[in-house]
C-alpha cells in the first residue's frame, strides 16, 4: 500500500480544522478532496478531481444512500401532513410522561430497532422527535441518544447489516479461516462480547439521560439555551422547522397512519435487505391510506413527496462530499501510512489497544465506517495473529474502531443523517455528541490494553 508520508495526513488534518472553524461541514470535506488531489496530481489536479467526482456521484452505493434518505424525508413529510405523527406522539406521552422517561424511551426503541442504522436513526427521529420537544428537551440531547442506538447497537446484536458485514469481511481472511471456528454469525457471536466501543456507548447513554453522567460542555450550553430562551435548537438550526411545520403538531391523529406504514417498513427491510425497498413500499402504503379518507388529496401528497426529498438535499449534499473524501484519502494512501508508523511499537499484548486506536482514528478523520475497517482488515489481523494477540479480540478491535467512526465523525453518514432526523444542524449534533464518544473511546481503550494481557 502507497502512501505519500506526513503529507497523506494533511488533507484530513485541515478538513477537521475547517469544519471545526467554520462550523461548515461540506465545505470542509470539498477543501480535503482538493487537497488530496494537489498532493497525487500537483498542478495537473482539476481534471482527475472532476472525474473522481463523477465516479463518486454515479457510484451504486452513492446513488443507494442518497435516494434512500431523500425518500425517508419524503416517508417524514408525509406523516406530517397525514398527523401521523402526532397520533403516535399522544400514545407515547401516556408513558413517556418525563424528560428522562422519553429520553429512556428512545433508548429502548433504538436497542429495539437493531437491524440497521439508517433505518434506527431515521425512524427514531420520526417518532421521537414531537415528544421531546413537549418536554422541553434539547434537540441536541436527542440527536445524542438517537445517534448513539444506531452503529453501537448494530455491533453488539447479531443479524443486523453490520454484523453480517463484518462477518463476512473476517471470514475472507486466510488466517481467520485458520482458526477452523466456522464463519458467518458463528465467527461473530464469537468476537461481540469484545466489541468495548459499542457495549460502553450504549450503556452511558441513559446515564446520561438520567443525569449520573453530567451534561458536557457543548451539551450543558444546549441545556442552558433551552431554559433560558425556550429554543431547543440554535439559531443555526431555525432553517431545518420552518414556522409552517408547527400547524401539523396541533389537533388529532390517527395512529394507524404512522404505524402500518412503519410496521411495513420495517418488516420489508428485514425480508429483503435492504432499506431502499422498505421505504418504497412504506411510501406506497402511504398512498393507498391516506388518498381513499380523504387525509390529503393527489396533489398534496406529491407536492409533500417533493418537499420532503428538498428538504434533505443538504444532508445528501454531506452524505456525498463524506464518500467523495473516502475516495480522495485512499488515494493519498492515509491507512497504510498510520499502519505502517504504528508498527515498531507493537507487541502481542498491547497490539489491541493500538489497534483500536489506529481505526477509531483513521475512522474518525475520514468519515468511512466500513471503508477503513476493510482495507485495514488484512493488515491488521494477520498481524496481531502473528503477534500472538488474541484473534477475536483483535477481530472486535477493528468493529470497534469503526463503530468510533460512525458514531462520532464530524461527517459521518450517522452524524449527518441524525442531525437531519432530529432537525439540527450538523455541527450543533457533532460538537455536543462528542465529549460522550470520547468517554466511550477512552473506556474501550483501557479495556482493550487491560484484556490484551488477559486473553
Amino acid at each position: 500500500m502507497e502512501h505519500y508520508g506526513w503529507m497523506s495526513l494533511v488533507p484530513a488534518i485541515c478538513v477537521i480544522l475547517f469544519a471545526l472553524f467554520t462550523k461548515r461541514t461540506l465545505e470542509a470535506l470539498i477543501v480535503g478532496t482538493l487537497l488530496s488531489f494537489i498532493i497525487v496530481h500537483g498542478g495537473g489536479f482539476f481534471y482527475p478531481w472532476m472525474d473522481a467526482m463523477f465516479e463518486t456521484l454515479t457510484d451504486y452505493d452513492t446513488m443507494w444512500a442518497i435516494m434512500t434518505c431523500g425518500l425517508f424525508g419524503s416517508l417524514i413529510a408525509l406523516f406530517r401532513r397525514s398527523k401521523g405523527t402526532l397520533g403516535f406522539t399522544n400514545l407515547m406521552l401516556k408513558f413517556a410522561t418525563t424528560a428522562e422517561k422519553s429520553l429512556i424511551a428512545t433508548w429502548i426503541l433504538g436497542i429495539i430497532i437493531f437491524v440497521d442504522d439508517y433505518l434506527n436513526i431515521l425512524t427514531l427521529g420520526a417518532a421521537m422527535r414531537d415528544i421531546t420537544d413537549k418536554h422541553k428537551i434539547p434537540r441536541e440531547m436527542l440527536a445524542y441518544i438517537i445517534d448513539s442506538t444506531g452503529a453501537p447497537v448494530c455491533v453488539i446484536l447479531p443479524f443486523s447489516t453490520w454484523a453480517v458485514f463484518f462477518a463476512g469481511v473476517f471470514a475472507s481472511q486466510p488466517e481467520v479461516a485458520a482458526l477452523g471456528v466456522g464463519e458467518g454469525m458463528s465467527l461473530y457471536t464469537k468476537i461481540m462480547p469484545f466489541i468495548f466501543y459499542g457495549w460502553i456507548a450504549v450503556i452511558i447513554v441513559p446515564l446520561v439521560a438520567l443525569g449520573i453522567i453530567p451534561k458536557l460542555g457543548p451539551m450543558k450550553k444546549a441545556y442552558q439555551r433551552t431554559e433560558e430562551t425556550g429554543k431547543l435548537y440554535s439559531d443555526a438550526s431555525d432553517k431545518f422547522n420552518a414556522p409552517e411545520l408547527e400547524e401539523f403538531k396541533q389537533g388529532e391523529g390517527k395512529l394507524i397512519n404512522f404505524a402500518l406504514p412503519m410496521i411495513v417498513l420495517v418488516a420489508l427491510t428485514v425480508w429483503t435487505e435492504d432499506l431502499l425497498v422498505g421505504v418504497l413500499a412504506a411510501i406506497a402504503v402511504c398512498l393507498i391510506l391516506y388518498l381513499p379518507t380523504k387525509l390529503m388529496t393527489f396533489n398534496e401528497f406529491a407536492d409533500d413527496f417533493m418537499k420532503g426529498f428538498c428538504d434533505l438535499i443538504p444532508m445528501l449534499a454531506i452524505i456525498f462530499g463524506a464518500l467523495f473524501l473516502q475516495r480522495a484519502t485512499s488515494l493519498v494512501g492515509l491507512p497504510a501510512f498510520v499502519i505502517e508508523t504504528a508498527k515498531p511499537y507493537l507487541s502481542g499484548e498491547i497490539y489491541p489497544a493500538i489497534a483500536f486506536l489506529v481505526v477509531a482514528g483513521l475512522s474518525f478523520i475520514t468519515g468511512s465506517n466500513w471503508g477503513v475497517p476493510a482495507v485495514t482488515v488484512p493488515i491488521i489481523v494477520p498481524l496481531g495473529i502473528a503477534l500472538g494477540a488474541n484473534p477475536f479480540l483483535v477481530m472486535s478491535t477493528v468493529v470497534s474502531g469503526g463503530t468510533f467512526g460512525s458514531h462520532a465523525c464530524f461527517y459521518s453518514d450517522a452524524t449527518v443523517l441524525t442531525s437531519s432526523a432530529c432537525g439540527i444542524e450538523n455541527m450543533d449534533h457533532a460538537l455536543t455528541q462528542i465529549p460522550y464518544g470520547a468517554i466511550a473511546a477512552g473506556l474501550a481503550f483501557i479495556a482493550y490494553a487491560i484484556t490484551g494481557f488477559i486473553f
